[in-house]
């Protein structure tokens, strides 16, 4: 029994899935012939209160395409240090939108308003990239799965239309901050400007994000996407198992951050076990006192796998595949772990 907590991208399509995809009807999306795709894309252009959606192959595709729907050369976006648009899209900021970061030390991937108004160049002061737009990530990936209290999302938004500045989500994991905060996606759609979400994260589809935003903003979105070469044909297939995963797998997140607390609270009895940082949804990042890359090649012979995030930090992501029998074994595996044994002893 394989035991895969790298990501929650590491997911296959169900049967059911398999089922609606291989039923799927379709037609050239290039064309904007591809029913499927259109269904999709109204669905969530729908669930977020907006006007326009548009699929895409990749969540950094998404996400590209927004930051140079609302930005010019030379112009610059806020965001927090740890935000994937920067760390995680191949430097695609800068070579896709010529666009700097104004980069913000928030707290576990999440920045405040006040950092944001702080963090805001003079327009009128030239020798300064113009800021333009505000990028915000929930879920934070690199901070652990956290989730913004939307109280400071909207504080955001006022700075952002105090100064004229663009307000997009990377929503890669907002499935997840919807249930973890008993949210909806009208209120985000309220919000923002514009906003990617993942479908082949927690909800399990094997491929696909989608755009959303209004009409003005979206405009040139189809354009962008086939600059970036995200142009797809018979593409209902795919959009097919995004329609399943948004109608079934939602409320299937909550198991996914009841076994990632349980986890953490497995990790924390353990004496060589040195931190596990707060668990919000679906992510368990902790530290180990010993050598991380031995501790993880023994959990490999046990066939368990994840990754190391470096300086001494373990990542685990629970998710769609990962069973309850899965789980069980492995809280058994990590119980099994003498409180008093260092992990090269294990």
């Amino acid at each position: 029994m394989k035991i895969d907590l790298r990501s929650d991208t590491v997911t296959k399509p169900t049967p059911a899935m398999l089922e609606a995809m291989m039923h799927a009807e379709v037609g050239d999306d290039v064309y904007k012939e591809d029913p499927t795709v259109n269904a999709l894309e109204e669905r969530v252009a729908t669930l977020f209160g907006k006007e326009k959606a548009l699929f895409f192959p990749s969540g950094s595709m998404a996400n590209q395409a927004a930051i140079k729907l609302h930005t010019q050369p030379g112009e610059q976006l806020i965001a927090d240090h740890y935000a994937h648009v920067y760390n995680y899209e191949g430097g695609g900021v800068s070579f896709n939108s010529g666009v700097s970061c104004k980069l913000i030390e928030g707290h576990r991937g999440m920045i405040t308003a006040a950092q944001v108004a702080a963090s805001i160049n003079p327009p009128d002061f030239y020798h300064s990239p113009l800021t333009s737009l505000v990028c915000i990530e929930n879920t934070t990936n690199k901070g652990g799965g956290a989730c913004y209290d939307f109280d400071e999302i909207k504080k955001i938004r006022q700075v952002c239309d105090d100064h004229s500045l663009g307000y997009h989500l990377d929503g890669a994991r907002l499935w997840n901050a919807l249930v973890a905060k008993e949210e909806s996606a009208l209120q985000y759609g309220e919000i923002f400007d514009t906003i990617s979400v993942c479908l082949s994260k927690g909800l399990g589809a094997p491929v696909g994000s989608v755009l959303v935003g209004d009409t003005a903003i979206m405009e040139n979105a189809i354009r962008v996407r086939k600059i970036l070469g995200g142009g797809m044909r018979q593409a209902g297939y795919l959009a097919a198992a995004g329609l399943y995963a948004i109608e079934n797998h939602i409320a299937h997140l909550a198991e996914d951050h009841k076994k990632a607390r349980e986890i953490g609270e497995m990790l924390e009895s353990l004496s060589f076990v040195t931190q596990v940082e707060p668990i919000d949804t679906n992510i368990i990042i902790f530290t180990i006192d010993g050598d991380e890359n031995d501790f993880i090649a023994q959990m490999a012979q046990k066939n368990i796998h994840f990754y190391s995030m470096g300086q001494g930090k373990l990542r685990l992501v629970t998710h769609l595949d990962y069973t309850q029998e899965m789980h069980e074994y492995f809280l058994e595996l990590l119980k099994k772990f003498s409180i008093n044994k260092a992990v090269q002893n294990m």
